[in-house]
């Protein structure tokens, strides 16, 4: 399961890891039983792919850029939770929220469940991430690790795709009303989840974005969208609190933040911007995703 961008077989019983200098660009490549895995390096930026798909962009100059731009709505839980200590994030992938909130926010200890054991090799080797007392990682299913217990969480990171034919989708495990309600009783009291979905709303995988939102609202009392402008990319964010908060509310929440110098990140601002509150046009003919019924797949042929 793991992060997936996107622009406008059969499981082996072991890894295969291996150099592959004879490639042009690739200087890493491991097959493990869950992808095909592959570390490009072109110019300044290196990128981690898996089965075809850009997973994580990093600046070999400085760690702290070239990421993909959706990453950045992973730090828009502090507007609903101003006092942030610790993170559930589902997904490691090239580890750029972590190695974000390690330099932004030093002190907020950040959990990470990573499903594959050779993602989070590649991580360390080759996009710096550094285990610590404030990030830490468990090799496990993102729904079982949450089923079994731990936080409660300020905030909850959800990044994991998978894919198929049609192309990248989210685990139907991780998709559904269930699935949510644990994540709801593993927040804090002021708990918020920021979920990536690809997908728009309208045309290109909107019945994706619908049945996320309306799945979602079932569980969160209000729901919110932060689109990418690079990518197809739309972080959704639900929180606990029933009070439907306006752009002009979270500016000055924003403008509190930057203030103190609790938050640092250069676009935080600019970023919140692109908030929307309103649905997709379609939410209303999209379905509730059960762990009865969660044909995510099946939606990625609608719309194309």
């Amino acid at each position: 399961m793991r992060r997936r961008v996107h622009f406008a077989g059969a499981l082996c019983a072991g890894l295969l890891w291996v150099r592959a200098d004879c490639a042009a660009g690739v200087v890493f490549e491991i097959t493990s039983p869950y992808h095909h895995i592959r570390v490009v390096d072109e110019g300044n930026l290196r990128t981690l792919s898996f089965d075809g798909s850009a997973e994580t962009r990093m600046s070999l100059q400085n760690p702290l850029q070239g990421h993909f731009e959706y990453t950045e709505y992973f730090h828009m839980p502090w507007l609903w939770n101003r006092q942030l200590t610790n993170v559930l994030m589902i997904g490691l992938g090239g580890a750029s929220t972590q190695r974000a909130y390690r330099h932004y926010y030093p002190d907020v200890v950040v959990e990470t469940v990573e499903l594959d054991a050779a993602v989070l090799r590649v991580a360390k080797e080759y996009f710096g991430f550094q285990e610590s007392s404030t990030q830490r990682v468990q090799v496990a299913d993102g729904r079982v690790f949450v089923r079994r217990g731990g936080g409660p969480y300020g905030a909850i990171i959800v990044d994991a795709y998978t894919k198929n034919r049609y192309g990248s989708f989210i685990p139907y495990h991780l998709a559904t009303k269930e699935f949510f309600e644990l994540t709801n009783q593993r927040l804090t009291t002021n708990g918020v989840l920021a979920y990536n979905v690809i997908g728009t709303f309208q045309g290109w995988r909107a019945d994706i974005l619908g049945s996320v939102y309306k799945t979602m609202k079932e569980v969160f009392p209000q729901v919110y969208f932060f689109p990418a402008q690079e990518t197809l990319n739309v972080v959704v964010v639900g929180v606990k609190s029933s009070e439907k908060l306006s752009q002009t509310a979270l500016q000055q929440r924003a403008n509190v933040l930057l203030q103190s110098q609790r938050i640092k990140l250069p676009t935080f601002r600019s970023r919140l911007m692109l908030l929307r509150t309103d649905p997709p046009l379609n939410f209303q003919q999209c379905h509730v995703l059960t762990d009865d019924y969660a044909p995510v797949d099946g939606l990625l042929t609608r719309g194309r």
